[in-house]
């Protein structure tokens, strides 16, 4: 039985061809994956728009300034959280930052640019396989066009 359920945004941010990952820290108090790799977002809060709470949540995760693109995929998790299970339901969008400086919140340990194709390299928190294989493919389809 699900517990909670939260509907999140998350952004693939993209900075020349990169994609920013950031690690999550063993500080973060509603954290499930410390030590591994993630992309920025979080929860909606009640009554905001999805581009509302995804330029907030990029704000204060790494204080960078973003153009939102297409969202290209929705996924679900359900994490264990101090004891009751959770369902995420999670909406990513392609974004483009204005720049690379990130200012990590205390939230996050490490960041990292990265080539999307080489995401398997690196300890990524497990639901974002599919992500990544999804924008690949994406990627992929604009180049056949």
């Amino acid at each position: 039985m699900v517990d909670k359920q939260f509907v999140a945004t998350k952004a693939f941010i993209m900075y020349e061809n990169k994609v920013l990952i950031v690690k999550e820290s063993v500080q973060y108090q509603d954290g499930t994956n410390a030590g591994l790799f993630d992309v920025v977002g979080g929860r909606i809060e009640p009554g905001q728009a999805f581009a509302e709470s995804l330029l907030r949540e990029i704000e204060e995760e790494t204080g960078l300034r973003v153009k939102i693109g297409r969202p290209f995929y929705v996924g679900e998790w359900r994490p264990q959280v101090r004891g009751e299970e959770w369902q995420i339901i999670g909406t990513f969008f392609e974004c483009v930052a204005e720049s690379d400086s990130v200012q990590l919140s205390a939230d996050h340990s490490e960041y990292r640019w990265i080539d999307p194709a080489d995401y398997h390299q690196y300890e990524l928190i497990a639901n974002l396989q599919p992500v990544f294989e999804s924008y690949l493919e994406l990627k992929r389809t604009e180049v056949i066009k």
